[in-house]
């Protein structure tokens, strides 16, 4: 749900309300009676940061800040404390809430509400609607003299974003293919402003992009490939940060078929297509005064009659010949094709983002984004500080040449997969070879997309890569 965010222009007397303070001490004056401060106390001493009161016509609740960590840490349990207070208000079957600030800073207050916000997300679409078990929050107010309206709708934009990127990501292709998914990014575009053009089919053989063609191959919906532009009047660079999402809107794995257990979150295999998206539509929106370009190279991957075939051997974009071994490493396919085409665009830098590789998932699991540069040290370094500020947190494999070696073929100029070692890091290497210019791949498999609940990234699609991406480019404004 897209709850209302709205500033509030006096003190709260009689509203649900929710009180951030920094410690016990800070309670006095908030009009809290003996026993209602005796209990709050208690809860606070046995390390309970986020305590509910019930008083029938309105609940109270008061979140204990965070003094000690680092600065992005601290702003990441301010996010999960939004997220606790969420889930009481909505038990409480609160509508409405006022989120006063009694002495925390105004980042302090709007990492809170962003954890709030995005912790109070549902996708219901298919669902009949349940008065007794839907969230019912539907507004939250901001009292603070610091915070300015553009810092709330800065807000708004954000949370929006990743609730684009959520909805992608949670549709089942029956929704959302190819064609469907470049048509909501037109859309998304229309909304912010930016330019989007969208090549079909017949354009992207003129293009000769082999590896988005011979994946298509299987699947009775065209491919599609779609450019989403934001070129401001006041941009502070000429080369474009150039963005490449995964698109594959549902993956089998081809004739390499996929067991069953392993295909039924398939309709997720796009989540690096939605980040894209979701991040472009964001930038746009919030007209940050930087150059940036994504691109969404999209099809599904099916095992029909004439889908590509293990001992195929592909001509991609940019005339590299590829010996598939397994159609089920079909996103590197798509990509590379897009990140040859990236040259057109003579980047500053391109990043691509993709739920690529379970090697990835299995080194490190949903905690982070596995992550690898080439000739982008310093961006890298600063694309890791952006995920840090949102705990969308990078680590760094190795890029080494060597690993080049197993993706050698006897008859091409690559294989699609390399050994059963090292296979993130070989599917990056293997993008690599597409690339010129600096470059840094993430690999999302892991935190793309989460069996259950765990925080205010949800159950389902978490939007990973949106805030990411969002922060990176707002420092190189800055």
């Amino acid at each position: 749900m897209n709850t209302l965010l709205k500033k509030a222009l006096r003190k709260p007397t009689a509203a649900d309300t929710i009180f951030l303070v920094k410690d016990g001490k800070d309670l006095g004056n908030l009009g809290f009676t003996e026993d209602e401060l005796y209990y709050i106390k208690r809860q606070y001493r046995s390390d309970h940061k986020v305590v509910s009161i019930n008083r029938y016509k309105n609940t109270l609740t008061v979140v204990f800040g965070e003094t000690t960590g680092t600065h992005s840490m601290r702003l990441e349990k301010y996010r999960m404390h939004g997220d606790k207070a969420q889930q009481q208000l909505n038990k409480a079957r609160v509508e409405r809430a006022v989120v006063f600030n009694v002495n925390v800073t105004g980042e302090e207050i709007l990492a809170f509400t962003e954890g709030l916000l995005l912790g109070n997300y549902s996708f219901s679409t298919y669902k009949k609607r349940d008065k007794k078990k839907d969230n019912t929050l539907e507004q939250v107010d901001i009292y603070d003299n610091d915070i300015t309206e553009e810092d709330l709708e800065e807000l708004r934009i954000l949370t929006n974003a990743v609730f684009v990127a959520r909805d992608f990501v949670n549709e089942p292709v029956a929704y959302l293919n190819a064609t469907k998914f470049a048509e909501e990014m037109q859309a998304l575009g229309k909304e912010a402003n930016a330019k989007v053009e969208v090549f079909n089919k017949k354009k992207l053989e003129a293009l000769k992009m082999g590896g988005l063609l011979a994946v298509n191959r299987g699947s009775i919906d065209p491919p599609t490939f779609t450019i989403i532009e934001w070129k401001p009047k006041n941009a502070k660079n000429t080369k474009p940060y150039v963005f490449v999402g995964k698109g594959v809107v549902y993956d089998t794995g081809g004739l390499s078929l996929k067991p069953t257990s392993s295909m039924d979150t398939m309709k997720c295999d796009m989540a690096g297509g939605a980040a894209v998206a979701g991040a472009m539509y964001a930038i746009a929106k919030t007209k940050l005064p930087v150059y940036v370009i994504g691109l969404v190279p999209a099809t599904d991957n099916r095992p029909n009659g004439n889908a590509y075939t293990p001992g195929d051997v592909i001509t991609m974009h940019d005339s590299t010949t590829v010996e598939v071994l397994n159609t089920d490493a079909e996103g590197r396919m798509i990509l590379a094709d897009a990140l040859s085409y990236a040259k057109e665009y003579n980047p500053e830098l391109v990043v691509d983002i993709a739920t690529l590789t379970g090697a990835a998932a299995r080194a490190i699991g949903p905690q982070a984004i596995v992550g690898m540069e080439a000739k982008a040290d310093d961006d890298f370094e600063h694309l890791k500080r952006a995920g840090s500020l949102a705990h969308e947190r990078i680590v760094e494999f190795p890029f080494w040449d060597e690993y080049k070696e197993s993706l050698k073929s006897k008859i091409a100029d690559l294989k699609n997969i390399g050994g059963v070692e090292a296979g993130a890091i070989t599917a990056g290497k293997f993008l690599e070879h597409f690339t010129d210019y600096p470059y840094i791949h993430l690999d999302i498999a892991a935190p793309a997309f989460l069996d259950k609940r765990g925080s205010y990234r949800g159950e389902g699609g978490t939007g990973v890569g949106v805030r990411l991406f969002y922060n990176f480019i707002k420092s190189k404004a800055e």
